[in-house]
């Protein structure tokens, strides 16, 4: 997957102070065409970056609330059409330059809007139009943004050995805006465009204030469960006015807000496994985490009910846990020496068990 860049603006973003504070400015250095770009350092400096840009693996919804990659969709009101949203104009505008004059105009209007974000910080701001060599001339926009390195130094010469490099950039952390976006090589979606930055500073989706991304698989799973147990609730008291109603809300809020959470003794087995459906017809492999006293357990939601059980006994819990085969990590451990038990023998003999008083009970960590 090669890229031939048909235009590229380099400019130099500014800010006085702390990030996102102080005074911010920008420098246009160059625009160059197809021509002046092959024969340029700045080649040699982003070879191979719009291929990995491209090629770089995105989830629509993605695994962790702060994953680095997104894909986004323009936003429109009903009834209107894509021109009606000022991103996709502004990337359009780029898009659709057919000179390196438009190109560098185009190029100011965008960075003069990015500069009014709040996450701005200093650094090499790169616009480039590209077409992918072997599938027709539909152009991409790429937006490649490199934050300034500090202390960075090089060798200088006999005398002072090392001299500072006031303003230099790397392209080992750049932060980037792909569109349209290509699920696969060839196919546009130009609806939808692709950001990479870090995870801690929302640079781009700061920027684009008229794109939206879907929800991450932790989002959905919490508004699945949520919706769930607001329908339990109002099915279970439909006045609400009644007292264990609100007392449940109350329980229930609480319970959602906090980050260490124990077993609720709620919901039979049969609800619990009617809710995780839900969830699961919308991401099958969606995984299953806890720890129940010392041990972590990690496994799939769909395997609740079907090869993961949790029961109790006496004051305590029991995990029981399905499956045809043991396999083992590297390095040896004398368990695996073992011959199981039957269940039904280990089952008397956990009820049969004596713990100490200050021994982990239910729900204690």
């Amino acid at each position: 997957m090669k890229f031939n860049v048909q235009f590229l603006s380099f400019y130099v973003i500014q800010v006085e102070g702390n990030e996102g504070q102080g005074a911010k400015s920008y420098k246009h250095y160059q625009t160059l065409d197809e021509e002046e770009y092959e024969h340029s350092d700045i080649k040699k400096f982003l070879d191979g970056e719009f291929t990995r840009i491209a090629k770089r693996r995105v989830e629509k919804n993605p695994n962790s609330e702060q994953a680095p990659t997104k894909i986004g969709r323009f936003l429109v009101e009903p009834g209107y059409d894509l021109d009606s949203n000022p991103n996709f104009n502004s990337l359009t505008r780029l898009r659709a330059a057919d000179d390196a004059e438009s190109f560098h105009n185009f190029g100011d209007d965008l960075v003069r809007s990015y500069l009014d974000t709040s996450a701005v910080r200093g650094g090499a701001l790169i616009l480039s139009q590209a077409v992918l060599r072997t599938h027709g001339d539909d152009p991409f926009v790429f937006i490649m943004k490199c934050d300034f390195e500090s202390k960075i130094a090089r060798v200088s010469d006999e005398r002072s050995l090392i001299s500072e490099v006031e303003m230099a950039i790397s392209a080992r952390n750049m932060k980037s805006i792909q569109y349209p976006y290509m699920p696969e090589e060839g196919m546009l979606e130009e609806w939808e465009l692709k950001i990479h930055q870090s995870s801690h500073a929302r640079y781009f989706e700061d920027f684009l204030k008229f794109v939206t991304y879907e929800q991450s698989i932790p989002e959905i799973v919490n508004d699945q469960v949520m919706e769930y147990v607001q329908s339990y609730v109002e099915t279970k008291w439909p006045d609400e006015t009644h007292e264990e109603r609100q007392q449940t809300e109350r329980d229930l809020e609480l319970w959602a807000a906090s980050e260490k959470r124990d077993i609720q003794h709620k919901w039979e087995p049969g609800e619990v496994i009617e809710a995780a459906s839900r969830i699961i017809d919308i991401k099958p492999e969606i995984e299953l985490k806890f720890k129940i006293g010392d041990t972590y357990v990690k496994g799939f939601l769909a395997d609740y009910g079907d090869k993961i059980h949790i029961a109790t006994f006496g004051d305590r819990y029991a995990l029981v846990i399905e499956g045809s085969s043991f396999t083992f990590d590297k390095g040896f451990s004398p368990v695996e020496l073992l011959q199981p038990e039957p269940f039904g023998q280990l089952a008397d003999r956990l009820l049969e068990k004596k713990w100490t008083a200050d021994e982990e009970g239910p729900g204690e960590d």
